[in-house]
């Protein structure tokens, strides 16, 4: 299982992911930070840079804050930080 320190703007033009941050990553959403809208953009984003089902990620930590927690299973903490790399690229 991954876990991945992520960093959110909600409210955003457009949703991304933006590039490293610190020790993390940093990615904007568009959805509004209101009944978990953010945080279900985010895990949506995150599932498709890390080519995973949706139900594979999930915020653990930081659900009402901007900077969260994210578990990723099935995935090595290495291969998703090599895929959310990637997926910047492209």
């Amino acid at each position: 299982m991954a876990r991945i320190s992520v960093t959110v703007s909600p409210g955003a033009a457009r949703t991304e992911l933006v590039g490293r941050h610190g020790d993390g990553w940093k990615a904007r959403v568009a959805a509004p930070p209101e009944r978990g809208r953010a945080n279900d953009a985010l895990v949506e984003l995150l599932a498709d840079a890390l080519a995973v089902q949706r139900s594979s990620v999930r915020v653990v930590s930081g659900l009402a804050a901007k900077t969260k927690v994210v578990e990723v299973d099935g995935l090595a903490a290495w291969e998703a930080e090599r895929r959310l790399t990637r997926s910047l690229s492209s």
